[in-house]
């Protein structure tokens, strides 16, 4: 999983903001050079709801003169007050989604909830698009206009949860047209077939033919061999486009007439 997080380019952070700040600002800046279609997702509260979590929020709450939370920790706003201010100075962001996930039923934690089959019944999306000229442009009113957003998913989750787990005012969710009965079912059954088969049929291949064999050794040393020396193909794809760039600006300048 992480080496095809790596090879799609995921920004890969340590959680500390002296030392994400710079491989931040040299991400967003390539993602604003390439000009490709980005869609980028944070989670501004950086962790999963759990009483520890919570009671490290209401800590943060109690410091800062804000009110505490019931379904949702406060938003750290530093690392997206940044990203939405690197995006829009390179042009690169149209829009902000602000997405709020509700589970009506049961609600698994950690890995072991589903090992033991624990899966939501539902998940429900409340999906609201904010045009990136209706955001505000200086850091303050951004930060406070993030913490806005994070007081109605309070509102929204309390009256999901108290009311009638729905967050239509009808009552009445919206199943999106590909999310039809028919096509879930397809899609369960094509996934089962799929992972049913794939595992031993990769068993099979690398058990018969030597050029698979070979092809599997020879991606994992690649792999861990990059890893070691360089951190990973995004920073492998980040140096060398930094370095073309160079060679361009560099050739750009040998050749501007005087």
């Amino acid at each position: 999983l992480g080496w095809a997080m790596q090879v799609a380019a995921f920004v890969f952070i340590q959680r500390k903001w002296e030392e994400d700040k710079s491989h931040f600002e040299k991400m967003l800046d390539y993602f604003c050079d390439i000009r490709e279609p980005l869609q980028l997702l944070i989670f501004p509260e950086g962790t999963d709801l759990t009483a520890n979590t919570k009671a490290r929020s209401n800590e943060f709450a109690e410091k800062n003169g804000l009110q505490k939370y019931e379904y949702v920790l406060h938003p750290r706003t530093t690392g997206f007050t940044f990203v939405v201010e690197r995006l829009r100075g390179g042009d690169n962001l149209d829009a902000i989604h602000d997405i709020t996930v509700a589970y009506p039923q049961n609600i698994p934690q950690t890995e072991k909830h589903l090992l033991n089959g624990n899966f939501p019944k539902e998940i429900h999306f409340h999906v609201q698009r904010y045009p990136i000229e209706t955001v505000p442009i200086s850091k303050e009113e951004l930060q406070l206009w993030c913490r806005k957003r994070w007081e109605e998913k309070e509102e929204r989750l309390r009256l999901f949860y108290e009311g009638g787990k729905c967050f239509s005012a009808t009552g009445q969710s919206i199943i999106p047209p590909c999310k039809s009965e028919l096509r879930v079912l397809a899609v369960k059954c094509i996934s089962l077939l799929y992972w049913t088969v794939f595992p031993p049929g990769m068993l099979a291949l690398l058990y018969l033919y030597s050029f698979a064999r070979w092809y599997f050794a020879a991606m994992v040393v690649f792999f861990v061999a990059q890893q070691k020396v360089f951190g990973g193909l995004e920073l492998i794809e980040l140096a060398c486009h930094r370095y073309f760039k160079k060679q361009q600006k560099f050739h750009d300048t040998k050749i501007k007439p005087n």
